[in-house]
Parts: structure tokens; sequence; C-alpha cells
């Protein structure tokens, strides 16, 4: 039987309640705040609740958030068309390592609270999320790193930017053709391809690079290039150092947009459902430097309830992740729009290690005065992203479009703005040599 989107928000609806009542974590609906209110570190404790411990951490530190009314957040009309075409056929393998019959759209509208593997469909979901399904080229961002504190003055001890943040996925495409898979699929059985670079600042390692490509076949892990000023050469990563070896300070690459490390290769838990805090409306773009924390986040921006499912994600030990630096990650999964608003990880020894938070944006277009990324309904744009490592308080604070770049737009989603020719260690390589962008 196929249902509408209508059908399938009830079905979520129904059954969240009974996930609700059997993990008892349900909260009256702006339980400790209303619309109007101001967090700071002085009333921190109104927020304690309705936030993630990596959060309330950096409310004590001196982020401030407004309060709102809650928004709606809609899909893009053409992944909502996907969902209703093509969930009805999706399921997991039998190992539940994998999705058998994904084409395009969400995989799982339907969220049984009775499922022993909800919380993988829940993970699967946010990696074919409807923020971005076909390609994607954010175009000069930049970076501070601080140690954060509250009413610290503003010192950067890092300041990073780059040319590109660009994917291409090789299916679940619904807005640019090919649609919806790419039939260099079928010969190569990627899934999706991932640059960044080339570094534009600090001038001593200008022109570093990242490529990454992920696997649909779940004993096959990620391919990985870096090309590096130092030694101006390719070299392949090992798959296991990824959560923890590259990039800019506190950042790495399975923590890029939300978390992102090969899904096959963590077990998952669902602790419940949850109404808390998240930025989806972000009010700046450029997103503000905070000036009561250090520069350590975006303040004052506007944050609303929102119904947040719960995972932890806890690495197989297998010979790939082994080494991985975290023993926990927990994922808080915005039941709407499909993206982690914030996640925390923990340490070997169980111990609260970093916290990521995403500020978003809902608009049809980037940037107010966007010239060219401009779209016939509205979605959903990262303005600002920070990882912080809560046991030393540096942070690596994201500005999108950047502070200190030309391009301002900076956000070209589903728009054909990059091809599979764009993400080949030949053309990374040529790009960082000659700094032609």
């Amino acid at each position: 039987m196929k249902l509408g989107i209508a059908g399938f928000r009830k079905t979520v609806v129904a059954g969240g309640i009974g996930l609700l009542v059997l993990v008892a974590l349900s909260l009256p609906a702006g339980a400790g705040v209303k619309p109007g209110d101001f967090i700071t570190p002085d009333n921190a404790s109104q927020v304690k609740d309705l936030v993630s411990p990596g959060v309330y951490y950096k409310v004590q530190q001196g982020m401030t958030m407004k309060i709102v009314p809650t928004t709606r957040i809609d899909w893009p009309p053409p992944y909502k068309d996907a969902t209703e075409k093509y969930a009805s056929q999706v399921q997991l393998s039998k190992d539940h390592r994998s999705l058998i019959g994904y084409v395009a759209g969400q995989p799982f509208p339907l969220i049984d609270a009775n499922d022993p593997y909800v919380a993988t469909k829940v993970v699967w979901n946010a990696l074919w999320r409807p923020i971005t399904t076909d390609d994607y080229d954010l175009r000069y961002y930049d970076c501070d790193t601080v140690y954060s504190g509250r009413n610290k003055p503003y010192f950067a001890i890092w300041y990073y930017q780059t040319g590109h943040y660009a994917g291409y996925d090789l299916v679940g495409r619904t807005e640019v053709e090919p649609m919806p898979v790419d039939p260099d699929f079928k010969n190569t059985n990627r899934l999706w391809l991932f640059l960044l670079g080339p570094q534009l600042a600090p001038q001593d390692g200008r022109g570093t690079s990242l490529l990454r490509y992920r696997y649909d076949n779940p004993n096959h892990g990620d391919d990985t290039w870096t090309w590096e000023s130092g030694t101006r050469r390719l070299r392949r990563l090992n798959e296991a150092i990824m959560s923890s070896a590259t990039g800019a300070y506190s950042w790495d690459p399975d923590h890029y947009s939300g978390f992102n490390p090969k899904t096959e290769e963590y077990d998952y838990k669902l602790i419940g459902e949850k109404e808390m805090l998240a930025t989806v409306d972000a009010e700046h773009s450029p997103e503000i430097r905070c000036a009561t924390d250090g520069g350590g986040s975006a303040c004052p921006e506007r944050w609303q309830m929102r119904h947040m499912y719960i995972v932890t994600a806890e690495p197989r030990r297998s010979v790939n992740n082994a080494e991985a630096i975290d023993s926990k990650t927990v994922i808080y999964m915005d039941s709407e729009m499909w993206f982690e608003p914030y996640v925390d990880t923990y340490d070997r020894r169980g111990e609260l290690f970093r916290n990521h938070v995403y500020w978003l944006a809902y608009r049809d277009r980037p940037v107010p005065d966007a010239k060219i990324a401009i779209y016939p309904f509205k979605r959903e744009f990262v303005v600002g992203a920070c990882s912080t490592d809560v046991q030393s308080g540096q942070a690596s604070m994201c500005y999108l479009p950047g502070h200190e770049t030309a391009e301002r737009e900076c956000w070209y989603i589903n728009m054909g703005a990059v091809d599979r020719a764009f993400f080949t260690p030949e053309a990374m390589v040529k790009m960082s040599e000659t700094g032609h962008l």
C-alpha cells in the first residue's frame, strides 16, 4: 500500500508515542524554557535537560541562546516524492549491516518503536538525509580555533580557510540528472564522493586536500587520499585513523557533517525520544562570532524546541576501527529535518570528550542577498559548525559563509556545481598544485 507523507508522519508519531512511554524520556513541550527566554551561563540550569551534556558545557562556558517558537521544517518536494515512490521496497540485509532496494528519498519513513533495529534505521535515514541528495559545493569557508571560556576575550590560536567542501552522490539523486542513480554506481559500487580543499590558509599548509570515497559494500572500507603541501605528494590514508589523525584541530572527517563514519562499522541503540533545543532556523548568515565565550560558538542565536531521536553508536571491534579513540558517540537526531543539531563523543574511559554543534538556517537561499543559489522551496543550510574538546576547552568554530572570504553565497546544493570528474585523485592534485579552484 502506498502511503502519502501525511500517512508516514502519522505512523511515525504513533510509533513515537509508544516509545516515549517505554523509555520515559519525554518532557512536556517547552519544559524549562519558553519563547522569549534568553539563556546565559547564569540561568543555564534551565536548559540542562533540554540539550546534550556537550551543549550544556558550551552554555556554561558562555554560549547564549534566544528561545523562539518551534518552526515546521518541510522536506524538499523532490525528496518527498522519492520517499513515496521508493520507500516501500527498502529493507535491511539479513545481517542488518546494509540496505537492500534503496533508490532515493528516505529509506525508512515508518519508524516502529518495537522494531529491534529501529536505531539502525534512524542512522540510515540520517545518511540519506534531505539536506543534500545530489551534489553540493561549499565554497570558501573559514574556521577559528580558540580556547573558549566564559567572558574570555577572542584570541585565535589557529585560522583555517579552504576552497571547497564538496560532495557528489551516486545514489539517491532527486534534483539533478542523472536521477535517481548515477550509472557509474553499477561499475564502481561507490555511494558518494567527497573532497575538502585545497587549503588556502594558513600558508604553511596551502594546497592540502582530502578526498574520500564511500562504498555500498559493507566490507569495503572508505578509500581516502590526501595531498599535503609539505611533501607535495599524494598519500593514501588508512581508514582506521580517519576519526583522529586528520582535520582542523578538533575536527575529524567522521564528524564534518554530523555522524559520518561508515554506517556498517557501528552498533546502534535507541535511547529514546525527547523534546530538546536546537538551531534549525538561524537568524544570521554569516554567523556571528560569540563575544561571551571567546569565539568558541555562534551566539546569540535562535534555539527552539525540537523532537529528537537519541541514538548511541559504538564501534564494532573489527580491524578497521579497533583503534577508534571514541568508545561511544551519542547522536541527537532531529526527527523532522533528519540532521544532527549536535553530537557528543566519549573517550575510552567513558568520559565526555568532544561536542559537535551545527547551526542550520531554513530558507530558499543560503544568504539573503544570494544571486545564484536560489530555490523554489525552502531547504536547510548549515551556517555554522563547532567542534569542542570539552576536556581542554579548545574549540574550532567554522563559518559558512566565512568571515574573511570573498565568496558570499557559499552553499551550492543540488545545482550540478560539481560532477564526478571533480572527485579524482588526479583532479585533486592538479587543483592543489596550481591553486585553480
